[in-house]
């Protein structure tokens, strides 16, 4: 593509209401990396939780508001890899009586990216001004992983980073136990695969766990504060973007609008 692409941010439910920072820092490596970035106001949910609980009339219904709402842009970013797998992988099954919507679903899928495979793999981005002097170790969540192939961007970004040490630590790759509605359906089993992910960071000594999925990291964190630990927890973007300054996931700080993204 010559000319500069127009990106339509899919900031996503949990970063809406719970880290704003995390949007702004996406954001910022986005128009760093040459981007044109805009935010729809009239975006709300993927449609995922309804999508994994059956209920797939309220599924198409918010599948349909994202796609005329993002219908127009070159590419559009999910700072999450389950909400960018949802629209990728998902949309289009939602429509198999509907051919036209069908259609339209299909070519969002195929503009749609999450965020660290997009700046590494379509940008090429390679330009990180950011120092994070800390051991970090990181989380693959199992959307990104699974269904998007993404392992190696977000170390290879991360890499650049001044003063980070990754520490990988044991089955990076096992679910953390959150999973959507998971939690809420079986939380025993949730508690077990949560406590396993913490005693796996605790073990390789870092400071800091970091991730591309606001879920994933909002359920490591709460684990992590209710054992006592100082482990601190970001989003990728956020070490990436050099926004730190925020207080970590599952800390309390004061709540930033996202009105300040549009």
């Amino acid at each position: 593509m010559n000319r500069t692409p127009r990106v339509g941010l899919f900031v996503t439910c949990l970063v809406d209401l719970f880290r704003p920072n995390v949007g702004f820092a996406a954001v910022a490596l986005l128009e760093a990396a040459g981007c044109e970035v805009e935010v729809p106001s009239l975006q709300t949910c993927c449609g995922q939780p309804a999508f994994n609980s059956g209920d797939m009339l309220d599924a198409r219904a918010i599948a349909r508001q994202v796609i005329e709402s993002f219908e127009a842009f070159d590419f559009v970013v999910a700072p999450s890899g389950s909400c960018a797998g949802m629209l990728r992988e998902h949309y289009a099954s939602l429509f198999d009586a509907e051919p036209a919507w069908q259609q339209r679903a299909g070519e969002l899928a195929s503009r749609t990216r999450e965020l660290l495979s997009f700046l590494h793999d379509d940008l090429g981005f390679s330009v990180v001004d950011a120092s994070y002097p800390a051991v970090a170790t990181y989380h693959d969540s199992c959307s990104g992983l699974r269904e998007l192939k993404i392992k190696e961007q977000p170390r290879a970004l991360l890499a650049q980073v001044g003063g980070i040490e990754l520490q990988e630590m044991l089955d990076t790759d096992v679910c953390c136990g959150f999973g959507g509605t998971f939690c809420v359906k079986y939380p025993e089993i949730s508690e077990r695969m949560v406590s396993d992910k913490v005693a796996n960071i605790v073990a390789t000594a870092a400071d800091t766990v970091l991730g591309g999925d606001l879920g994933c990291l909002l359920n490591i964190a709460g684990r992590l504060k209710r054992l006592g630990s100082p482990v601190r927890v970001y989003h990728a973007a956020e070490v990436l973007a050099g926004l730190t300054d925020e207080a970590s996931i599952g800390e309390p700080a004061e709540r930033l609008s996202t009105e300040k993204l549009r």
